[in-house]
């Protein structure tokens, strides 16, 4: 089951939904925080979405947290959930040839309970705001670019899970303040238990040993990405809403970056960009493994 909070992303729907069914997701649960673009009602015309609304304060529900928290006990428990964002496109070892469900399938064979994927920034070459986006569309024919390298790792000794910073997020809206860009680890596949919790957006999770999803003495674990296709022609606007509303992490600090950064008509694309070509792609480049799934 795929599992997610949405405001006003109407035009995005129609292809995040064919995404993931195409990659054999049989239900999906939205959260709507009171959309007033047409989003409710589309999702409930859908015959695999169930959907619950709310008018209440993204911030004070933790950033929305609290909803998917509850919503993950009640029907999550005892099935592997995904929770994405409705920018976010999971890539996985072998998703060009293999369901989503051989993927699950072989982590309960190997008794493995959660699954991390590195959120990737995509990005178009040339202004942002250059080619419109067309409802139904794939975002990434669109934004094709992402950064290779310029990413920092940590370790938070109090979670267990690893930190990672950078790309082109990074280098246009914080350059000053990389310390505060975004963080891009994610454990967003889980095999739920009522008796788990996601802490921070999908960052890290409770109990600790569920953000362990990497291999500490040198070797390499299996992991994905997430295709972060937030950079299209309609991010401008969406920015000016979230800041008006103030409803984001930190007093909407990353969103006031980036309509700082907006001002300037960045280019996120440079001379080091790299065009996505598929799964294998990012593995060479070390920024996914297929670990000892063969």
């Amino acid at each position: 089951m795929v599992f997610s909070t949405i405001r006003n992303e109407r035009i995005r729907l129609p292809f995040f939904l064919r995404y993931y069914r195409d990659l054999g997701v049989n239900h999906f649960v939205f959260v709507d925080n009171d959309s007033t673009d047409g989003s409710r009602e589309y999702l409930a015309a859908q015959p695999d979405v169930s959907m619950w609304h709310s008018k209440a304060s993204y911030k004070r529900s933790r950033f929305g947290m609290d909803w998917i928290n509850f919503l993950l006990a009640k029907h999550g428990h005892g099935h592997w959930t995904l929770c994405v964002d409705p920018d976010e496109f999971f890539v996985y070892p072998f998703c060009d040839t293999r369901p989503l469900r051989a993927l699950t399938d072989w982590l309960d064979a190997s008794s493995i309970k959660s699954f991390s994927a590195m959120l990737l920034d995509m990005y178009p070459k040339g202004p942002i705001d250059a080619r419109p986006y067309v409802e139904g569309q794939d975002p990434l024919e669109i934004t094709q670019y992402f950064d290779s390298g310029n990413y920092t790792v940590s370790r938070n000794r109090r979670f267990g899970n690893l930190w990672i910073q950078g790309g082109p997020r990074a280098r246009l809206f914080f350059g000053d303040l990389p310390e505060r860009a975004p963080a891009l680890n994610k454990v967003p596949l889980v095999r739920w238990s009522r008796d788990f919790a996601y802490v921070s957006s999908t960052h890290m999770l409770l109990p600790r040993g569920l953000n362990l999803v990497y291999d500490e003495w040198g070797g390499e674990k299996a992991s994905g990405c997430l295709l972060h296709a937030k950079f299209l022609d309609t991010f401008a606007a969406k920015a000016d809403e979230e800041m008006s509303r103030n409803q984001h992490y930190a007093a909407s600090h990353e969103y006031k970056a980036y309509k700082a950064g907006l001002s300037r008509h960045p280019e996120l694309w440079c001379r080091w960009s790299e065009k996505y070509i598929n799964w294998r792609q990012l593995e060479i480049l070390g920024l996914m493994s297929k670990g000892n799934w063969a």
